[in-house]
């Protein structure tokens, strides 16, 4: 008889992991989840660091994962965050066309607007005034369910009904292996203390020790990198699959034992104490792991199709005294052949005003700034085909995007297209973000959200932006996946 720590494991407490947990937890009560977290909280990395807009779904296509989800999860953000006295504003935005070579796109975001039945009104440059006064543009879409949320604050409040539910979050715990068989899944993490590199460059299927053990890292793979090398053939992946649940089993009393000493603990619980390697035994397992998502997949054994390429976006923040100059949200018309909206102005909850984000390959993929390069990191995204097919196809945006990132003068120029008014010594630098963007090999962006099945795992491998906006709907759409995966291995 197996003994198994939860019914259902999720790797990553973003605020598309902690959806799913408290889903779970409303759908089948009862239902044992652990949540398990490197870092020592929740949402500290794209949760934390995204802009902070309830997305509308205007720019998403019809019969998208990205529009329905967002069309449904914007309403529901909002009434979320009213429940549970959550910072959020109904704002409202504008989407500013500054040159006649984007009118027709503004005219199509507009059908597109109707279709998903968005409340959306067109403007001119004196109707733009009234609701902009700074702001410069030939013409103009009024979005009106767009609007501004804590997501960082609703992340927290998705762990504390989700644990209130039953759910336990184990932060401090990075995954360093995973082994499987038919209707189980072992996850080996360092629970209370990080080894320095995710999966500590271990192979994808290979063996894992016994409770207390270590996880192997290859010699040919720098301790620190957190790199996870790519699955072996399939008879291989089975064979060392088997090896590790051989191993775990073994010592499953010991692994028990540990793990329900350690799978309480919440932030304060988990920090400051010595570092242990734990297995924690489930029948399903939901990788949510953000911009680690891929090695997350290998290790498990499975070939994802995709690897994540960070993008670092950089913001400003306006000069508490030149906050007047921007009254709530404004966007450009984003143009199809680029892969990113622009650089846009944001007021936030706090009443400050964000602009940006632009968009630079990030270095590592925690990589906030350019001092911050992981060798490991950086040699995987060069070495990867999709990378360069990316840069010979957008390379003239990319040095574009480059050239701001090094200069505040050339950003600034970039943004009096919509902010004339705005100068130089206006711009003060705010902390950046990390997409996790999902490319395939011949370098297309995968442009939808991505979330696949292999047996007994639910991988969730591109969740960029609106993700946050639709966390709601994301959390049921993966609950709903695991609990028919949870009711298949009963049978």
């Amino acid at each position: 008889m197996v003994a198994y720590d939860c019914d259902v494991l999720v790797i990553g407490a973003g605020i598309v992991g902690l959806s799913t947990a408290y889903a779970i937890t409303r759908a089948a009560p009862g239902t044992r989840v652990v949540v398990l977290e490197k870092e020592p909280g929740p949402a500290r990395h794209q949760t934390g660091r995204n802009s902070g807009v309830i997305h509308s779904g205007i720019y998403y296509p019809p019969g998208s994962l990205k529009a329905r989800f967002a069309l449904q999860g914007s309403a529901e953000m909002v009434k979320f965050c009213l429940d549970h006295a959550i910072p959020h504003e109904v704002t409202g935005k504008l989407i500013v066309a500054t040159d006649r070579a984007e009118l027709p796109r503004l005219h199509s975001l507009i059908q597109r607007g109707r279709e998903h039945g968005i409340p959306v009104r067109e403007l001119g440059p004196t109707q733009i005034a009234a609701y902009e006064p700074e702001v410069s543009g030939l013409a103009a879409i009024h979005v009106g369910t767009t609007g501004i949320a804590d997501f960082g604050a609703v992340a927290r409040c998705l762990a504390t009904l989700a644990t209130d539910a039953g759910a336990r979050v184990v932060y401090d715990s990075e995954v360093t292996a995973i082994g499987r068989r038919a209707g189980r899944v072992a996850v080996r993490a360092v629970v209370g203390g990080k080894r320095g590199g995710f999966g500590s460059g271990r192979r994808a299927g290979a063996p894992m020790r016994g409770a207390g053990g270590t996880a192997r890292t290859d010699s040919g793979t720098a301790r620190n990198s957190g790199t996870a090398r790519t699955a072996r053939t399939d008879s291989d992946t089975a064979r060392t699959a088997r090896t590790a649940h051989e191993a775990s089993d073994a010592s499953a009393g010991a692994a028990a034992r540990a793990s329900s000493g350690a799978a309480g603990r919440t932030s304060s619980g988990a920090a400051g104490r010595a570092s242990s390697d734990t297995v924690f035994r489930a029948r399903v397992l939901i990788n949510c792991a953000g911009l680690r998502c891929d090695r997350v997949a290998r290790l498990a054994g499975d070939a994802p199709g995709m690897r994540i390429v960070p993008f670092r976006g950089e913001y400003y923040t306006l000069a508490p005294a030149r906050t007047s100059l921007v009254r709530g949200l404004v966007y450009p018309v984003p143009d199809p052949a680029f892969p990113f909206l622009g650089v846009h102005l944001t007021r936030g909850i706090d009443g400050s005003v964000h602009i940006g984000p632009n968009a630079v390959p990030a270095l590592a993929r925690e990589g906030y700034d350019w001092r911050t390069v992981r060798p490991a990191d950086l040699a995987g995204t060069l070495a990867y085909p999709g990378s360069w097919h990316i840069a010979r196809r957008h390379w003239r945006y990319g040095a574009g995007e480059l050239r701001r990132s090094l200069s505040r003068r050339a950003f600034t120029e970039a943004v009096r297209r919509l902010l004339p008014a705005v100068r130089e010594e206006d711009l003060r630098p705010s902390p950046a973000g990390v997409r996790a963007q999902a490319v395939l090999p011949d370098g297309t962006l995968a442009d939808d959200f991505l979330i696949t099945e292999t047996p007994s795992i639910v991988h969730v491998l591109n969740a960029p932006s609106p993700a946050a906006t639709a966390s709601l709907p994301i959390g049921r759409e993966i609950a709903g996946r695991a609990l028919a995966m949870l009711e298949g291995s009963a049978g």
